[in-house]
Protein backbone atom coordinates (compact mmCIF):
# COMPACT_ATOMS: atom_id res chain seq x y z
CA UNK A 1 0.00 0.00 0.00
CA UNK A 2 1.39 3.53 -0.90
CA UNK A 3 2.50 5.43 1.80
CA UNK A 4 0.65 8.22 3.33
CA UNK A 5 2.63 10.84 2.49
CA UNK A 6 2.71 9.82 -1.31
CA UNK A 7 -1.19 9.81 -1.35
CA UNK A 8 -1.20 13.48 -0.20
CA UNK A 9 1.28 14.32 -2.46
CA UNK A 10 -1.27 12.86 -5.42
CA UNK A 11 -4.21 14.47 -3.42
CA UNK A 12 -2.35 18.24 -3.98
CA UNK A 13 -1.09 16.94 -7.10
CA UNK A 14 -4.46 16.27 -8.73
CA UNK A 15 -5.72 19.65 -7.00
CA UNK A 16 -3.47 21.41 -8.82
CA UNK A 17 -4.39 20.31 -12.41
CA UNK A 18 -7.87 20.81 -11.21
CA UNK A 19 -7.30 24.16 -10.77
CA UNK A 20 -5.50 24.30 -13.93
CA UNK A 21 -8.39 22.84 -16.05
CA UNK A 22 -11.20 24.74 -13.99
CA UNK A 23 -9.08 28.38 -15.57
CA UNK A 24 -9.10 26.81 -18.92
CA UNK A 25 -12.49 26.33 -19.04
CA UNK A 26 -13.10 29.71 -18.09
CA UNK A 27 -10.92 31.17 -20.79
CA UNK A 28 -12.35 28.89 -23.63
CA UNK A 29 -15.87 30.14 -22.68
CA UNK A 30 -15.32 33.35 -22.61
CA UNK A 31 -13.63 33.18 -25.86
CA UNK A 32 -15.83 31.23 -27.20
CA UNK A 33 -18.53 33.34 -27.16
CA UNK A 34 -16.74 35.99 -29.73
CA UNK A 35 -15.87 33.63 -31.71
CA UNK A 36 -19.16 32.23 -32.08
CA UNK A 37 -20.27 35.83 -32.58
CA UNK A 38 -17.83 36.22 -35.65
CA UNK A 39 -19.23 32.80 -37.05
CA UNK A 40 -22.76 33.99 -36.79
CA UNK A 41 -21.93 37.22 -38.44
CA UNK A 42 -19.70 35.53 -41.56
CA UNK A 43 -22.27 32.93 -42.60
CA UNK A 44 -24.99 34.57 -44.45
CA UNK A 45 -22.58 36.95 -46.26
CA UNK A 46 -20.43 33.86 -47.54
CA UNK A 47 -23.27 31.38 -47.99
CA UNK A 48 -25.03 34.42 -50.45
CA UNK A 49 -21.97 35.20 -52.25
CA UNK A 50 -20.82 31.36 -52.94
CA UNK A 51 -24.65 30.99 -54.08
CA UNK A 52 -24.44 34.27 -56.81
CA UNK A 53 -21.22 32.96 -58.18
CA UNK A 54 -22.32 29.57 -58.95
CA UNK A 55 -25.51 30.49 -60.78
CA UNK A 56 -22.79 33.11 -62.57
CA UNK A 57 -20.35 29.96 -63.15
CA UNK A 58 -23.91 28.35 -64.73
CA UNK A 59 -24.40 31.12 -67.28
CA UNK A 60 -21.67 32.23 -68.44
CA UNK A 61 -18.77 30.08 -70.18
CA UNK A 62 -15.02 29.01 -68.18
CA UNK A 63 -13.25 31.36 -70.68
CA UNK A 64 -14.08 34.59 -68.77
CA UNK A 65 -12.27 33.99 -66.21
CA UNK A 66 -9.44 30.91 -64.85
CA UNK A 67 -10.81 30.24 -61.96
CA UNK A 68 -13.98 29.47 -63.71
CA UNK A 69 -11.98 26.63 -65.85
CA UNK A 70 -13.00 23.27 -65.53
CA UNK A 71 -9.54 21.32 -66.07
CA UNK A 72 -8.65 17.75 -66.43
CA UNK A 73 -8.40 17.37 -62.13
CA UNK A 74 -4.54 15.44 -62.34
CA UNK A 75 -3.24 16.67 -58.90
CA UNK A 76 -5.31 18.06 -55.98
CA UNK A 77 -4.22 20.42 -52.95
CA UNK A 78 -6.08 19.70 -49.82
CA UNK A 79 -5.96 22.39 -47.04
CA UNK A 80 -6.79 21.30 -43.82
CA UNK A 81 -7.28 23.96 -41.18
CA UNK A 82 -6.20 22.71 -37.56
CA UNK A 83 -5.07 24.54 -34.33
CA UNK A 84 -2.17 25.47 -32.91
CA UNK A 85 -2.67 24.44 -29.60
CA UNK A 86 -4.09 21.03 -28.10
CA UNK A 87 -6.06 19.89 -25.01
CA UNK A 88 -9.17 20.27 -27.17
CA UNK A 89 -9.65 16.41 -27.04
CA UNK A 90 -9.71 14.52 -30.56
CA UNK A 91 -10.80 18.12 -32.24
CA UNK A 92 -7.47 17.86 -34.32
CA UNK A 93 -6.82 13.98 -34.32
CA UNK A 94 -10.10 13.24 -36.05
CA UNK A 95 -10.40 16.23 -38.49
CA UNK A 96 -6.29 14.56 -39.51
CA UNK A 97 -7.20 11.27 -39.79
CA UNK A 98 -10.77 12.13 -41.94
CA UNK A 99 -7.95 14.03 -44.28
CA UNK A 100 -5.97 10.75 -44.04
CA UNK A 101 -8.48 8.74 -45.17
CA UNK A 102 -9.91 11.10 -47.71
CA UNK A 103 -6.17 10.74 -49.53
CA UNK A 104 -6.27 7.59 -49.56
CA UNK A 105 -9.58 6.84 -51.04
CA UNK A 106 -8.76 9.12 -53.83
CA UNK A 107 -5.13 8.70 -54.23
CA UNK A 108 -6.03 6.39 -57.60
CA UNK A 109 -8.00 9.31 -58.95
CA UNK A 110 -5.46 11.85 -59.17
CA UNK A 111 -1.67 11.85 -60.09
CA UNK A 112 -0.85 13.73 -56.86
CA UNK A 113 -1.83 14.49 -53.38
CA UNK A 114 -0.07 17.68 -51.75
CA UNK A 115 -1.72 19.08 -48.60
CA UNK A 116 -1.31 22.84 -47.22
CA UNK A 117 -1.88 22.91 -43.25
CA UNK A 118 -2.95 25.59 -41.50
CA UNK A 119 -2.35 25.16 -37.89
CA UNK A 120 0.95 23.38 -36.17
CA UNK A 121 -1.47 20.39 -34.92
CA UNK A 122 -2.08 19.36 -38.46
CA UNK A 123 1.36 20.20 -39.58
CA UNK A 124 3.00 18.09 -36.86
CA UNK A 125 0.81 15.23 -38.50
CA UNK A 126 0.92 15.15 -41.70
CA UNK A 127 5.23 15.93 -41.93
CA UNK A 128 5.89 12.45 -42.09
CA UNK A 129 2.63 11.16 -43.82
CA UNK A 130 2.07 13.17 -46.97
CA UNK A 131 4.20 15.93 -48.79
CA UNK A 132 3.63 19.53 -47.19
CA UNK A 133 2.62 22.32 -50.21
CA UNK A 134 3.05 24.73 -47.74
CA UNK A 135 2.22 25.49 -43.68
CA UNK A 136 0.69 28.38 -41.79
CA UNK A 137 1.00 28.79 -38.35
CA UNK A 138 0.36 32.16 -37.43
CA UNK A 139 -3.15 33.27 -38.86
CA UNK A 140 -5.04 30.34 -36.63
CA UNK A 141 -4.99 31.79 -33.63
CA UNK A 142 -6.64 34.90 -33.57
CA UNK A 143 -7.50 34.92 -37.50
CA UNK A 144 -8.12 38.40 -39.76
CA UNK A 145 -9.20 38.68 -43.09
CA UNK A 146 -5.89 39.80 -43.89
CA UNK A 147 -4.49 36.93 -43.11
CA UNK A 148 -7.12 34.94 -45.51
CA UNK A 149 -6.84 37.24 -47.85
CA UNK A 150 -2.95 36.43 -48.00
CA UNK A 151 -3.66 32.62 -47.85
CA UNK A 152 -6.24 32.51 -50.39
CA UNK A 153 -3.98 34.80 -52.81
CA UNK A 154 -1.24 32.03 -52.60
CA UNK A 155 -3.87 29.24 -53.29
CA UNK A 156 -5.30 31.01 -56.43
CA UNK A 157 -1.45 31.52 -57.41
CA UNK A 158 -0.45 28.05 -57.46
CA UNK A 159 -3.89 27.27 -59.24
CA UNK A 160 -3.54 29.50 -62.03
CA UNK A 161 0.36 28.57 -61.87
CA UNK A 162 -0.84 24.90 -62.98
CA UNK A 163 0.78 23.68 -59.62
CA UNK A 164 -2.78 21.52 -59.15
CA UNK A 165 -5.74 21.51 -60.57
CA UNK A 166 -8.48 20.84 -57.74
CA UNK A 167 -8.63 22.85 -54.56
CA UNK A 168 -10.11 21.17 -51.26
CA UNK A 169 -10.77 22.78 -48.03
CA UNK A 170 -11.27 20.52 -44.98
CA UNK A 171 -12.12 22.04 -41.24
CA UNK A 172 -14.13 21.68 -38.51
CA UNK A 173 -17.47 23.71 -38.83
CA UNK A 174 -18.81 24.75 -35.70
CA UNK A 175 -22.48 23.75 -35.11
CA UNK A 176 -22.83 23.76 -31.17
CA UNK A 177 -19.94 24.10 -27.94
CA UNK A 178 -19.99 19.63 -27.43
CA UNK A 179 -20.51 18.99 -31.18
CA UNK A 180 -18.26 20.49 -34.86
CA UNK A 181 -18.75 18.85 -38.13
CA UNK A 182 -15.82 17.28 -40.10
CA UNK A 183 -16.48 19.61 -43.61
CA UNK A 184 -15.13 18.89 -46.93
CA UNK A 185 -15.46 22.08 -49.25
CA UNK A 186 -14.69 21.95 -53.07
CA UNK A 187 -12.59 25.29 -53.17
CA UNK A 188 -11.63 25.65 -57.12
CA UNK A 189 -12.60 25.31 -59.55
CA UNK A 190 -15.79 27.34 -59.33
CA UNK A 191 -18.61 24.50 -60.15
CA UNK A 192 -21.82 25.30 -60.77
CA UNK A 193 -24.62 24.00 -57.98
CA UNK A 194 -26.52 21.02 -59.76
CA UNK A 195 -30.47 21.36 -59.86
CA UNK A 196 -32.56 19.06 -58.05
CA UNK A 197 -34.95 17.53 -60.88
CA UNK A 198 -38.41 19.16 -60.59
CA UNK A 199 -36.07 22.94 -59.58
CA UNK A 200 -36.05 26.10 -62.00
CA UNK A 201 -33.37 25.94 -64.14
CA UNK A 202 -34.50 28.65 -66.11
CA UNK A 203 -30.51 30.87 -66.15
CA UNK A 204 -31.53 34.61 -64.22
CA UNK A 205 -30.61 37.56 -66.71
CA UNK A 206 -27.85 39.84 -64.96
CA UNK A 207 -26.73 43.10 -66.86
CA UNK A 208 -23.32 43.22 -65.89
CA UNK A 209 -21.53 47.13 -65.44
CA UNK A 210 -18.71 47.21 -66.28
CA UNK A 211 -18.04 44.09 -67.71
CA UNK A 212 -18.68 40.39 -66.68
CA UNK A 213 -14.88 39.89 -67.17
CA UNK A 214 -14.17 42.62 -65.04
CA UNK A 215 -16.58 41.84 -62.58
CA UNK A 216 -15.70 38.21 -62.32
CA UNK A 217 -12.05 39.28 -62.27
CA UNK A 218 -12.90 40.96 -59.14
CA UNK A 219 -15.85 39.16 -57.33
CA UNK A 220 -14.15 35.40 -57.79
CA UNK A 221 -10.99 35.98 -55.40
CA UNK A 222 -12.66 37.45 -53.10
CA UNK A 223 -15.09 34.68 -52.90
CA UNK A 224 -12.18 32.67 -52.10
CA UNK A 225 -11.00 35.17 -49.45
CA UNK A 226 -14.47 35.25 -48.19
CA UNK A 227 -14.61 31.13 -47.89
CA UNK A 228 -11.40 30.60 -46.30
CA UNK A 229 -11.98 33.58 -43.55
CA UNK A 230 -14.91 31.83 -42.77
CA UNK A 231 -13.37 28.50 -42.56
CA UNK A 232 -10.76 29.61 -39.88
CA UNK A 233 -13.20 31.43 -38.10
CA UNK A 234 -15.60 28.50 -37.78
CA UNK A 235 -12.31 26.23 -36.82
CA UNK A 236 -11.39 28.73 -33.93
CA UNK A 237 -14.72 28.29 -32.48
CA UNK A 238 -15.23 24.80 -32.32
CA UNK A 239 -10.90 24.59 -31.01
CA UNK A 240 -12.53 26.59 -27.94
CA UNK A 241 -16.00 24.62 -27.52
CA UNK A 242 -14.05 21.13 -27.76
CA UNK A 243 -11.44 22.75 -25.11
CA UNK A 244 -14.33 23.65 -23.12
CA UNK A 245 -16.02 20.58 -23.06
CA UNK A 246 -12.22 18.73 -22.52
CA UNK A 247 -11.92 20.79 -19.88
CA UNK A 248 -14.87 20.52 -18.28
CA UNK A 249 -14.56 16.42 -18.75
CA UNK A 250 -11.09 16.88 -17.13
CA UNK A 251 -11.96 18.49 -13.79
CA UNK A 252 -14.58 16.03 -13.51
CA UNK A 253 -12.40 13.22 -13.63
CA UNK A 254 -9.97 15.24 -11.41
CA UNK A 255 -12.89 14.87 -8.57
CA UNK A 256 -13.70 11.30 -8.84
CA UNK A 257 -9.80 11.20 -8.64
CA UNK A 258 -9.37 13.09 -5.32
CA UNK A 259 -12.12 11.67 -3.76
CA UNK A 260 -10.86 7.95 -4.75
CA UNK A 261 -7.86 9.43 -3.51
CA UNK A 262 -9.06 10.21 -0.30
CA UNK A 263 -10.87 7.67 0.84
CA UNK A 264 -7.49 5.89 -0.36
CA UNK A 265 -5.81 8.30 2.30
CA UNK A 266 -8.38 7.57 4.88
CA UNK A 267 -7.94 4.03 5.12
CA UNK A 268 -4.65 4.08 5.01
CA UNK A 269 -4.52 6.18 7.97
CA UNK A 270 -6.48 3.88 9.84
CA UNK A 271 -4.66 0.93 9.48
CA UNK A 272 -1.46 3.06 10.22
CA UNK A 273 -3.45 4.23 13.71
CA UNK A 274 -4.97 1.01 14.36
CA UNK A 275 -1.03 -0.65 13.79
CA UNK A 276 -0.03 2.27 16.11
CA UNK A 277 -2.51 0.96 18.42
CA UNK A 278 -1.74 -2.77 18.49
CA UNK A 279 2.15 -1.87 19.33
CA UNK A 280 1.50 -0.35 22.08
CA UNK A 281 -1.24 -2.46 23.78
CA UNK A 282 1.32 -5.54 22.76
CA UNK A 283 4.40 -3.21 24.38
CA UNK A 284 2.00 -2.99 27.58
CA UNK A 285 1.33 -6.52 28.09
CA UNK A 286 4.69 -7.09 27.32
CA UNK A 287 5.60 -4.33 30.57
CA UNK A 288 2.78 -6.42 32.55
CA UNK A 289 3.60 -9.99 31.78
Amino acid sequence: MASLKSIKKRIVSVKNTRQITKAMKMVSAAKLRRAQENVVAARPYARKLSEVLESLAGNQSGDLHPLLEAREAKKLLLIVVSSDRGLCGGFNSNLCKAGERFIKENSSKYEQIRVLTVGRKGFEYFKNRQTIYKNYTNIITKPTYQGAASLAQDVIEGYLAGEYDRVELLYNAFRTVMSQDITFQPLLPIIPEQKAEGEDTTPVEYIYEPSVGELLAEILPKNIEVQLFKSLLESVAGEHGARMTAMDSASKNANEMIGKLTLQYNRARQAAITTELMEIISGSESIKG
